[in-house]
């Protein structure tokens, strides 16, 4: 299980950055997942461990269920009498054909596409819940090791002159994405991992160990998420940074005993200081100029309206996973239409409800519930080295949740896999650590 996991983390970070076409890249992450999936599957099911996860694993049922269930193929008396499928039936009938048996999702194509998708994440959540501690550590710090890899393929690709060492066609040239296709998307990579680096620092502290090293790493790392913002200019990941370093120095805290702050927590956010002073100095004006919406204005915004007029159309079973670039097309207003592509809704929330309707809409309230107990259980606990790791997943997963209404970073591979581990690391919460049962 530890070499099958290792092989999907290293594939999903290197072949799963982009969210659409180069579809033999993420078909490797897919088929990759498939030993894990199973391996960790079968551990749960003998240790008898996946009764102590119901419900997070109902979620992960509910999950794949959606598109699943959105494939199976209905009478015409059924689906041409669904919400939406107007169009559809008046198309065959100018065709003169007979509407025949069909699924509910409007692109079975692209809705197979998302359920394959599922597979990585899964597999790794199945494998998380069955891990020791220290096997979790190591995949943290797999995280750790990646951001900062990419952050220097980054700076190359910024060296270059924004024309090499860009893994994907579709990349944005001149911009720092590292192995995505999506600068955003490197941000949220960078604030995920952020919160881990700060309590692997600070929980040295606590136990007093003579080796410093995380704790130097922690600073150094801290230090540059905040260059690499900069870098990135993700106009997100700029925003979403204050908040995130600030929680996640609260974390480094109670990981450091909750004591009077020491030279080593002040290390920690000396480092995050100095790097925004420096980056205040040397590149303010140019991330500044990302926000300025009179020379460059915000498209996805324009078109959340359409979208949302577009979903209740489909309600209350929606359009189909995946199916949002179908439907996006067949609504956008002529005066929209321009040589940028909408390829999705640059918010997650609202897409889901566009394509799986208020089934979808019932998932996301039953994660944020289950989120937020694991959350209070998390935080409300004293320091060690379990409670530690479950707070800074907690922040990262919020990081990721909050990125998403203005993104879609959960849909490349890379960042699945990463949510699927810290929640299967925040899953753990609800469970007492053997020094509390002690």
């Amino acid at each position: 299980m530890a070499i099958a996991a290792a092989i999907l983390l290293a594939l999903s970070f290197v072949f799963g950055g982009a969210s659409r076409e180069h579809a033999l890249r993420l078909a490797v992450v897919e088929l990759a997942a498939l030993p894990l999936l199973i391996m960790s599957a079968d551990r749960l099911i003998r240790s008898g461990l996946w009764r102590e996860h119901r419900f997070a694993l109902a979620l992960l049922g509910g999950l794949a269920a959606i598109p699943l269930i959105q494939l199976i193929p209905l009478p015409p008396a059924i689906w041409t009498g669904l919400p939406g499928r107007d169009e559809m039936v008046l198309a065959l009938q100018l065709a003169g054909l007979q509407p025949g048996w069909a699924p509910l999702t409007l692109t079975p194509d692209l809705t197979w596409q998302s359920v394959l998708a599922i597979l990585p994440p899964a597999a790794l959540f199945l494998a998380v819940l069955s891990s020791s501690q220290a096997q979790t550590t190591r995949m943290v710090a797999f995280y750790l090791a990646a951001a900062v890899i990419a952050v220097l393929l980054g700076a190359a690709q910024l060296a270059s002159g924004g024309e090499r060492l860009y893994p994907w066609t579709t990349t944005s040239a001149g911009s720092v994405t590292g192995f995505f296709a999506n600068r955003n998307h490197l941000a949220t990579l960078l604030l995920a991992c952020l919160p881990f680096a700060a309590v692997f620092g600070a929980a040295v502290l606590r136990r007093r160990s003579e080796q410093r090293l995380p704790l130097w790493f922690g600073a150094l790392f801290m230090g540059l998420v905040v260059v690499g913002l900069a870098a990135i200019r993700s106009r997100a990941g700029v925003i979403l940074f204050g908040p995130i370093a600030l929680v996640s120095l609260l974390a480094a805290w109670i990981a450091a005993g909750r004591g009077r702050p020491g030279p080593g927590l002040l290390a920690l956010t000396g480092g995050v200081a100095a790097a925004v002073a420096a980056v205040a100095i040397l590149a303010l004006p140019p991330i500044l100029a990302r926000f300025d919406v009179q020379s460059a204005p915000e498209g996805r915004f324009e078109g959340w309206p359409v979208v949302a007029s577009a979903a209740e159309t489909f309600l209350p079973l929606g359009s189909g996973v995946g199916s949002f670039d179908a439907v996006f097309r067949s609504v956008e207003p002529l005066e929209k239409l321009d040589a940028t592509f909408f390829n999705h809704a640059h918010n997650e929330y609202l897409e889901t409800w566009l394509e799986a309707g208020w089934p979808g809409a019932a998932l996301i309230l039953a994660f944020l519930v289950w989120y937020g107990r694991r959350l209070w259980a998390a935080w409300k606990a004293g320091p060690s080295r379990e409670r530690d790791l479950q707070r800074a997943a907690s922040i990262a997963l919020l990081a990721m949740l909050v990125h998403s209404a203005v993104d879609y970073p959960l849909r490349t591979a890379t960042l699945a896999v990463l949510f699927a581990l810290c929640a299967a690391i925040l899953e753990k919460a609800g469970k007492p650590t053997d020094r509390e049962l002690a």
